[in-house]
């Protein structure tokens, strides 16, 4: 989502040549660190069974959601997943309301319903999380075919996994959409495994976005740990998508936690872990940061520390706020 620009880093650095200035690169480590935050506070509260149901963290994919998201304008549209907080708070959705809803209270998204998995906001081009694997895919489609109807401008991203690429609903949207030329990015989140199932066990390709050559458009893998890579193929995949049609952006990522809170994470091993943690996206922003000059070491602790707060205070607003009444239990319940 651009701002202004000011201060521009030395000429032939990458975030020179992206033309990223300060506001840009200070949002984009924000958004990162409040994702984190976020987790790791969601992850705390499960622990001691502060909050209920279940949830699947995004811990180690920020520079996906966060770099996509950056690339759209304000009014675009996204779709997302069971693993959905990283792409609703890249979106600038409110924190006192995302907590509130998972701690089940009145002020949240749902009124406390709805949960992790069910949090959206129309306000912000936000269609909504999903439960259903593959589930906000053809929501996306669905906006993409509006846009078209509406001649609107504007591009709806699904964000979905690799489990998720073998499910029908992705083969019938990216043939609708290749079909009618629709305005939609579709972004596999390929973070290596479908819960416990190994992608390179389950799909017989070394890389995903040839599945793109199925249905006629262009598809494209990209290192989705690395966000100024993350925001620069963004960009240059939404000027074919607004001006020819659909286009698959595979971002290779890892997950550093379980698929839930359920899952002792047994098949994978702490070095392969430890080894997709020498790539955490946000130290690696961090460091173009400062090699570009315009921050310092304590200029990016200082966002840190602002993200980290802000977690703090919606902590205290979602433990403040009211249960829902006993009144409104069948309210919003349609059948």
């Amino acid at each position: 989502m651009a701002t202004a620009k000011n201060a521009k880093s030395p000429a032939g650095s990458r975030i020179a040549d992206l033309g990223l200035g300060k506001p840009e690169l200070e949002q984009m480590l924000r958004r990162m660190y409040e994702i984190r935050a976020f987790e790791e506070k969601v992850a705390y509260f499960f622990s001691r069974g502060m909050i209920h149901g279940t949830t699947h963290l995004y811990v180690g994919e920020e520079a996906t959601a966060v770099g996509v998201i950056s690339a759209l304008r304000e009014e675009d549209w996204i779709s997302s997943t069971h693993r959905g907080h990283g792409h609703t708070i890249a979106k600038g959705i409110d924190l006192n309301r995302m907590m509130a809803e998972l701690f089940g209270r009145e002020t949240g998204y749902c009124k406390g319903k709805g949960g992790s998995m069910h949090i959206a906001d129309l306000t912000r081009g936000n269609l909504g999380a999903n439960g259903i694997v593959g589930g906000g895919i053809p929501i996306a489609t669905g906006a993409g075919i509006t846009s078209k109807l509406k001649g609107l401008d504007r591009v709806s991203v699904a964000f979905f996994g690799d489990g998720a690429i073998n499910e029908g609903s992705f083969h019938e949207s990216v043939n609708l959409a290749s079909v009618w030329d629709l305005p939609v990015l579709y972004v596999c989140e390929d973070n290596q495994y479908g819960m416990s199932m190994s992608r390179h066990k389950s799909i017989n390709l070394k890389d995903l976005a040839q599945r793109a050559k199925a249905y006629g458009i262009p598809g494209k893998t990209i290192d989705g740990n690395d966000i100024l890579e993350v925001y620069a193929e963004t960009k240059k995949a939404l000027e074919h998508v607004r001006k020819k049609g659909p286009y698959l952006l595979v971002s290779e990522t890892y997950r550093y936690l379980g698929h839930s809170k359920s899952d002792a994470n047994r098949y994978r091993t702490k070095e392969e872990i430890n080894e997709w943690k020498k790539k955490d996206p946000i130290p690696r922003l961090r460091s173009e940061m400062t090699a570009s000059g315009l921050f310092s070491e304590a200029d990016l602790d200082a966002i840190e520390k602002v993200a980290r707060d802000e977690l703090e205070e919606a902590v205290e607003f979602a433990q403040n706020s009211p249960e829902p009444s006993l009144d409104s239990l069948t309210d919003d319940v349609y059948a």
